[in-house]
């Protein structure tokens, strides 16, 4: 392995061996004890402490001079356990969804620059649309992945504004940035994504997000059908089903 590669290996471990350390003590531990109880040269040390100090993975305590595990920490073992939590509870909601408006429902999960199907209830009428766990699509193409862009953080919504590669699936899908930051501004104002015929020729979706007690977008719940059933009336259905879906999710959830 090339000494650059094994240098950060050696960081990688470093940090996990601190957080393990602060953790098992759940107590403030100064530079000094850090060192000696880790083995971490005290030069190396300054720099890494100081970098997870300003990302928020660490807090510093200038009275006791000790260090503690940060707010960032804490929010991604948290994340981690509420997207659990609404995969573990999907289906039932789902299916009541499915029930309500005899269309093709899902939780959909945000996964790099996909949006991932993680549980799904099939619609009722001999024509539907199928959705399958493991099932994924380019955010920009689907509503629940809209949903999900949407309501990223704007460090990360830039990130992936700056090099996204549009795929022309359909003659429909959305194929430029500037249109796709004023969708994503209409959606994050009324909190519902729309897709006509942009991923799947025939095919409508709509969705919502479901936010984390951060505001970060854990999930998106979506409902597809074709758009030959497509009217004023089943619209309004969907919509009152999704709303009722996300709140529900959220209740059991615990997320408030």
């Amino acid at each position: 392995m090339p000494s650059a590669e094994l240098g950060s290996v050696k960081s990688a471990m470093r940090v996990l061996d601190l957080f393990e350390y602060l953790r098992r003590w759940n107590a403030g531990q100064t530079h000094a004890r850090i060192a000696a109880q880790l083995g971490i040269p005290k030069s190396s040390l300054t720099q890494l402490l100081k970098t997870l100090v300003c990302r928020g993975y660490l807090e510093y305590d200038p009275v006791s001079k000790g260090y503690f595990l940060g707010p960032a920490v804490v929010a991604l073992g948290q994340r981690s356990a509420e997207t659990r939590d609404l995969v573990s509870i999907a289906e039932d909601v789902l299916a009541d969804t499915a029930h309500a408006t005899r269309e093709t429902c899902a939780l959909n999960l945000l996964k790099g620059d996909v949006s991932e199907v993680v549980a799904t209830a099939s619609g009722s009428h001999r024509l539907h649309y199928t959705m399958r766990k493991g099932d994924t699509a380019p955010l920009y193409a689907t509503s629940g992945g809209k949903a999900l862009l949407a309501h990223l953080p704007e460090e990360m919504r830039r990130d992936y504004l700056a090099r996204v590669s549009f795929e022309k699936i359909t003659p429909r899908t959305i194929d430029s940035v500037p249109a796709l930051e004023a969708e994503l501004a209409e959606i994050a104002r009324t909190g519902i994504a729309f897709v006509v015929e942009e991923f799947m020729p025939g095919i409508v979706g709509m969705a919502r997000p479901i936010l984390g007690r951060s505001g970060f977008p854990l999930a998106a719940v979506n409902i597809a059908l074709p758009i030959a059933r497509y009217d004023a009336a089943l619209k309004r259905r969907c919509l009152n089903a999704l709303e009722d879906a996300v709140l529900m999710l959220r209740e059991r959830a615990g997320l408030g």
